[in-house]
């Protein structure tokens, strides 16, 4: 009897991390990341956005209309996509934010088939590669990848969660 107890006991929190798994997945892929542009601007600062190496950043709003929730606000740097997401009115607004890999993409030109779920990816911030706006935050699909370039470049390494607006000063 007690083995069955257990077994039911596995069985059943097995099923709720599946269940939250799918939930998450699902949550994932409620915008595609979009390809940015020659003419797109940043929706922070309005500089041109490909006019400068490092990886950039997307994200999408909740919307008032369809319309709305549908529009992807293009950053020059993952610097100024944190400086916006972060602030208050914003974070609870936002459903979705995308990074370049930079473990596949080239520094000087991001390719935008490589971009991430910035929530899964993990940041470099205080290495001596720099972004549009100077300083920016290098992200990773995965920790070994941020680390090597830690090692190379300097900087510590930074899950999504450990990002506040200390570490964009």
């Amino acid at each position: 009897m007690k083995s069955l107890s257990k077994l039911i006991c596995c069985l059943l929190i097995v099923s709720l991390f599946t269940a939250c798994s799918k939930h998450e997945e699902g949550h994932q892929t409620i915008h595609q990341a979009a390809a940015i542009e020659s003419a797109d601007e940043c929706h922070l600062c309005g500089m041109l956005i490909t006019h400068f190496a490092g990886p950039k950043g997307e994200l999408f709003r909740k919307g008032v209309t369809e319309e709305e929730g549908k529009k992807v606000h293009k950053f020059c740097s993952t610097r100024d996509m944190f400086s916006f997401y972060l602030e208050p009115e914003n974070k609870r607004n936002v459903t979705t934010l995308y990074v370049h890999d930079m473990s596949k993409s080239p520094w000087d030109s991001p390719n935008d088939n490589y971009f991430i779920d910035a929530k899964a990816a993990w940041f470099v911030a205080g290495s001596e590669k720099t972004g549009a706006m100077g300083k920016t935050l290098a992200s990773f699909s995965q920790q070994s990848d941020a680390q090597k370039f830690a090692d190379e470049f300097g900087g510590k390494v930074l899950s999504f969660q450990d990002i506040d607006l200390s570490v964009l000063m």
